[in-house]
């Protein structure tokens, strides 16, 4: 399943789906199970609270075919739409215990994904006219990563490395550990070569210095001021791919772009989301 550049794993969705019906239902919805019928049927709708960027409605309806696999779906915003508060997101008719059984479950996966597609969409309009990008980063809910990463590129952001798996990323402590920045890109190129894309975290304008000696993909320029980040980005004059990071909020990521950097990383974009206010309603 590729929802924009961003592949999800339909056997790891579905297992996240089934885990969150076991946490939520265990031996049954006892509620809706002794008040609602199994012939009620009924209609819904999904009213957004307040504006923002909509995310995840395919797996919406994965959970809700789950319950009931006739369910009628009729969405009126798609996943990236700008949505305002009192609008319509989706109308759907199916059993009435569906709806009340996956209400939940259906909107813990939306309003979080939809949370962070708003973030990230807010981040980059502030870029906008630069030349900068946003990246998100790891700090994302375990299991929800691909989802969380699937999020801010709904909301114009992109993504850094998925896992440690597909790129290099040297930090201090590797730093530290091999002793110094050129050691550490010694060790990663005796390893593998020139098969992953190496990043190198820096603090300060020596290691600037080191690390386009040693030779990398990208540069990190983590926690510096914007005249430190003026000078680092003269002196990398484009031989390589430049990154900020570190207290990236949102009146400050503009200063920081206009720096000329190519990506401003953003771990709040997923580690600490703010879920869209989504309503579900019987009508």
């Amino acid at each position: 399943m590729s929802l924009t550049g961003t592949t999800i794993d339909l056997s790891a969705l579905n297992q996240l789906i089934e885990t969150a019906f076991e946490e939520d239902l265990a031996s049954g919805d006892i509620t809706t199970i002794a008040i609602i019928t199994e012939d009620d049927e009924a209609s819904a709708i999904w009213i957004a609270k307040e504006s923002g960027v909509i995310a995840g409605l395919d797996i919406a309806l994965k959970v809700f075919s789950k319950l009931d696999d006739k369910i009628e779906w009729n969405p009126k915003k798609s996943d990236g739409d700008l949505v305002k508060n009192g609008e319509a997101i989706v109308e759907f008719k199916t059993g009435l215990k569906s709806i009340l059984t996956g209400e939940r479950i259906a909107l813990n996966f939306v309003q979080r994904m939809s949370g962070i597609a708003t973030a990230a969409h807010l981040f980059a309009e502030k870029l906008s006219g630069t030349k900068t990008k946003i990246l998100d980063t790891r700090k994302t809910l375990p299991g929800h990563r691909m989802l969380d990463k699937y999020a801010v590129k709904i909301g114009g952001g992109e993504n850094h490395r998925i896992g440690l798996f597909d790129m290099v990323m040297i930090k201090d402590n590797h730093i530290k550990a091999a002793g110094s920045i050129t050691n550490a890109v010694t060790k990663i190129r005796n390893k593998y070569g020139s098969k992953y894309l190496v990043e190198i975290e820096t603090t300060n304008i020596e290691q600037v210095h080191e690390a386009l000696s040693a030779g990398c993909d990208f540069i990190m320029l983590d926690n510096m001021s914007i005249e430190t980040i003026k000078t680092a980005v003269e002196l990398i004059d484009g031989k390589v791919k430049v990154e900020a990071s570190g207290n990236m909020n949102i009146e400050r990521i503009r200063e920081v772009a206009e720096t000329g950097v190519d990506y401003i990383s953003v771990g709040a974009l997923t580690h600490s989301v703010k879920a869209l206010d989504i309503s579900q309603q019987i009508l």
